[in-house]
């Protein structure tokens, strides 16, 4: 009985035994079998570099300065009589603005012209008197002295005469006063003195303001290292500026560079430049801020990629560029002025291949990836 025991024992161990060797030369072969699995591909968004003519700007801040700014003012005494415009108006040189009351001015006018008419008579009388002194003296029945007398009576009433002119372009002036006239066209502001009001000469405040929009002014400054790029560029010729609204994002007009201040601001470091702009449509406004943006020059067909492509790592510069198999490889670059969203790029990278714009950060070198766009879009044109 117990033989059997042991018979059964060593039969079950030599299945278990066999059933193992099955299990380990089948296993084998499936765990050779089962292929690798493949690196997960980075998702990017990529663009192609390109060449064309990018424009150099230098941006800074400004304000709008109109080409006359003129206070109104009174410049004799009187009452104001009336107020010949309208707020807002926009006026042309000599148009009635104001009347001052000119009756006080008009008598004075009229007692020059009759003093003058006076002293005109007695030279006359003198003139007459002094010929016959003269003829008496001839005939020895006068003296000289008389003569002389009479001759300096004649030149004081000429001398008089002279005076009485002087007092009638005077009063003339006086009374042109009272009638106040527009010494530019522009667009005149607020009124701030209205009729019935008694205005003088020497009042601090004036009856309006006009300013003259048409042309216009904006000055701005920049960085004083930019000077000599700036004189560089008014040296090749008429230097454009474009005006655009606080936001930096409607352009309001476009003009052209008048002049550099003769002074550099040590204290900000800034140099003050003056552009001048038609301002046809008046969109620049006295006294407003803007951003005027001044073109140096434009470089013609130079290699371009997107600012965004452009990336700094622990050697310099660098960009990620998808080449044969769509596998990323991280290249050092060297790279030009930046304008807008595209950067000029002078090594590293060739016309035509493909830069990583976003999704960078998960690549390592020769990293798999797939692209965003189904077809890359050229950055900007040729223009």
């Amino acid at each position: 009985m117990g033989r059997r025991i042991i018979m059964v024992a060593m039969s079950a161990i030599a299945v278990g035994g066999a059933a193992g060797w099955y299990l380990l030369q089948t296993s084998e072969p499936v765990r050779a079998a089962r292929p690798q699995a493949a690196a997960a591909q980075v998702p990017v968004s990529v663009a192609v570099a390109s060449r064309q003519n990018v424009p150099i700007y230098l941006n800074g801040l400004g304000t709008v300065q109109a080409s006359y700014t003129i206070g109104i003012h009174a410049q004799v005494d009187g009452k104001l009589l009336e107020v010949n415009f309208v707020e807002g108006q926009h006026v042309k040189a000599g148009e009635v603005l104001a009347k001052i009351d000119p009756r006080l001015y008009q008598a004075a006018l009229d007692q020059a012209k009759a003093k003058k008419g006076q002293d005109e008579a007695q030279v006359v009388s003198a003139q007459k008197d002094l010929a016959r002194s003269r003829t008496l003296a001839a005939q020895n029945f006068q003296t000289e002295q008389i003569v002389d007398q009479q001759q300096a009576k004649v030149d004081q009433l000429k001398a008089a005469i002279a005076a009485d002119t002087a007092a009638i372009e005077t009063a003339q002036t006086q009374l042109d006063y009272t009638t106040i006239t527009a010494p530019s066209e522009g667009r005149i502001g607020v009124r701030l003195v209205d009729p019935g009001n008694l205005v003088r000469a020497a009042d601090q405040g004036s009856i309006a303001t006009l300013t003259r929009l048409q042309p216009i002014s904006v000055i701005f400054t920049l960085p004083s290292r930019a000077l000599d790029d700036v004189r560089d560029a008014m040296a090749r010729g008429p230097v454009q500026v474009a005006a655009f609204d606080r936001d930096n994002v409607r352009a309001l007009s476009t003009g052209t560079l008048l002049l550099v201040d003769n002074l550099i601001d040590q204290t900000t470091a800034t140099i003050r430049l003056k552009a001048t702009f038609e301002n046809k449509d008046e969109r620049l406004w006295p006294g407003e801020f803007v951003n005027a943006r001044l073109l140096l020059e434009t470089r013609q067909n130079v290699l371009t990629v997107p600012s965004a492509a452009v990336q700094r790592g622990p050697q310099g510069l660098l960009a990620w560029v998808v080449g044969e198999g769509d596998r990323a490889k991280a290249v050092p670059i060297q790279v030009g002025a930046t304008t807008g969203d595209m950067t000029i790029v002078t090594s590293g990278i060739e016309e035509g291949q493909r830069v990583v714009t976003d999704g960078y950060y998960k690549l390592q070198q020769n990293s798999p990836v797939s692209i965003n766009a189904p077809a890359p879009v050229r950055v900007g044109s040729t223009s």
